[in-house]
């Protein structure tokens, strides 16, 4: 991006760098099927573009992780034999990157205090969009907090066509979001002292010259405003894959949150059954079915991957 307020991401200048992807769990439990198939997504992905695959600990909520899951997690990829090209990364030990992140878009004059409630949000927003309500912040600290006391920290968005982000997604297309109307001013530091995931995600993934995100679908949200931050902090926009959730029989995100159930890898067996079950749903040809061992598994799912992704 040629400057902050650019709003077509564009995919790398060539020549490309060597591919630099990543698996990026939140410890708030233990890997299920959902967290599986992103996994191999991404390991795969990594594997077809004979790239860098890196795990990183997102444990930047602090107050949601829950003691040992980081570890149960690692624990679960090696079963897989999902190992990290590089030592995993902890975002609970990256907080003065995240303040030096802060620091800067702040004497840019694109950050600003909040001292709004979700109330006072909530409220405001009824009363400007009384019928047809959205979710964009209204903006009621942009110009001072009139004897509020700071609780967030957000980020200015820009007005008009420069708020229309667009973006090829590998898997889910073109997508266009405009960050003024849909999303407004968002928060990079919460009122209780946390960092917000999209200020975190988009540090790290320029300290670690990540080339490609490849995730779940539930984040497509998000993409606008991380591409946005990328290009006030002056970083590269990587290339973007989502890959279909996994559902729950309510057809809701299988999730730690909703109770899923992680994943079950006591024997060879179970392993490679549920690597299978993770390249059904992402569209792998059935003939993955009758691979006999993990590596011949993996070597076939790779190939599968490089001619459906890359071809």
């Amino acid at each position: 991006m040629a400057h902050a307020f650019v709003h077509d991401a564009t995919p790398h200048a060539s020549p490309e760098p060597r591919y630099r992807g990543r698996f990026a769990p939140s410890p708030t439990g233990p890997l299920h099927r959902g967290s599986l198939v992103t996994a191999l997504a991404s390991w795969l992905d990594a594997r077809a573009h004979d790239g860098v695959w890196i795990v990183r600990m997102e444990d930047v909520d602090e107050p949601r992780c829950v003691p040992g899951a980081a570890e149960a997690i690692l624990a679960t990829l090696s079963r897989l034999g999902l190992h990290s090209d590089e030592p995993v990364v902890w975002q609970s030990r990256r907080h003065a990157q995240y303040e030096q992140a802060l620091a800067a878009l702040t004497a840019r004059g694109l950050v600003y205090p909040c001292g709004c409630t979700r109330r006072e949000i909530a409220d405001s927003l009824t009363r400007v969009h009384a019928r047809n309500s959205t979710l964009a912040y209204p903006g009621t600290c942009r110009h001072g907090l009139h004897g509020k006391t700071p609780r967030a920290w957000r980020l200015r968005v820009p007005d008009g066509e420069a708020a229309r982000i667009r973006f090829d997604d590998r898997w889910m297309g073109p997508q266009t979001q405009d960050l003024a109307t849909e999303v407004g001013d968002f928060v990079l530091k919460r009122a209780d002292g946390q960092w917000a995931y999209q200020l975190a995600v988009v540090v790290d993934d320029q300290a670690q010259g990540m080339t490609d995100i490849v995730r779940g679908a539930d984040l497509l949200d998000s993409t606008a405003r991380q591409i946005y931050l990328q290009a006030c902090l002056d970083a590269p926009t990587p290339r973007y894959l989502h890959v279909p959730l996994v559902l729950a029989d309510d057809g809701e995100k299988l999730s730690k949150q909703n109770g899923a159930a992680p994943l079950v890898l006591d024997t060879p067996e179970t392993t490679l059954s549920a690597l299978k079950d993770a390249a059904t749903h992402l569209g792998l040809p059935t003939s993955l079915a009758y691979a006999p061992h993990r590596e011949d598994f993996y070597a076939a799912a790779t190939q599968a991957w490089r001619s459906r992704h890359l071809g």
